[in-house]
């Protein structure tokens, strides 16, 4: 098993704001939504997703406004040519200043979404504009988070950054595409520990099949948080030993509907 990242899950308090912020600012497009009982599930990625992509979630849950962000989550990063010129377009359009490209050493910027949610902006040379290029979780061992991605979803280490106080290493699966979404590790040297907060809610790895795939989990000693049978079916959800909640999914493709019947 070696599944692709298929998507990243954010809670939202006003999902038409959140929808215009990142219609308007990203030039993101409704891939597919579900409507529950009290809350409704939004798809959503630029134009042209390449076919292993990955899509940002937005879960509205009426009646909630009150989500705690903590910080066992960091962000989500986007691609962009150049990472001055993306800056200055957002703050143009009236998107707020928050880590400017100098402060970042010229090496990337950030932007809040309305809820406070991270978004990076990093320059590549590869994926659509605005598409995902990592999401960033921060982890309190990394020998046991690097441990978890090898042995229980087949990813390989992909890249590091080691600095004096912290380190971040990448994840992907084995042989993804430069276009995939990568799982960036964030280790900080100094023991801290950290909140789960609930405004973030999973990384979503994508499946041939659910079963058989859920009882590989399970031969690896993974978590049996959410099995398939007690999610109808359609998902599952196992978590890292952080407890980062991370779900997997059966897709034939990109194209809608995603949801599974």
């Amino acid at each position: 098993m070696s599944g692709t990242l298929d998507h990243v899950m954010m809670r939202v308090a006003d999902l038409d704001r959140s929808l215009e912020w990142y219609r308007s600012h990203l030039d993101y497009e409704e891939k597919d939504r579900w409507d529950g009982d009290d809350f409704t599930i939004v798809y959503l990625g630029p134009e042209e997703l390449h076919e292993e992509g990955a899509m940002l979630e937005l879960t509205h849950n009426e009646g909630r406004s009150d989500y705690e962000m903590g910080d066992a989550w960091g962000h989500i990063a986007v691609r962009v040519e150049d990472v001055y010129d993306a800056y200055e377009e957002l703050m143009d359009a009236g998107v707020e200043d928050y880590r400017d490209p100098d402060s970042c050493g010229g090496r990337y910027a950030f932007v809040k979404d309305p809820d406070g949610h991270e978004i990076e902006i990093v320059q590549r040379d590869h994926g659509t504009r605005w598409s995902i290029d990592h999401t960033m979780i921060r982890v309190e061992d990394a020998d046991e988070a690097i441990g978890f991605w090898t042995r229980k979803f087949e990813y390989e280490h992909t890249d590091r950054w080691e600095a004096d106080t912290f380190a971040n290493y990448f994840m992907k699966p084995e042989g993804a595409p430069e276009e995939a979404m990568a799982v960036e590790l964030t280790y900080n040297y100094d023991g801290r520990t950290y909140t789960m907060g609930d405004a973030w809610g999973h990384l979503c790895v994508r499946v041939d099949d659910l079963h058989d795939d859920w009882e590989q989990l399970l031969v690896r000693e993974a978590e049996e948080y959410r099995d398939p049978e007690s999610c109808d079916d359609v998902y599952a959800f196992t978590k890292d030993q952080d407890g980062h909640e991370i779900e997997l999914i059966e897709r034939e493709s990109l194209e809608p509907p995603l949801f599974p019947e």
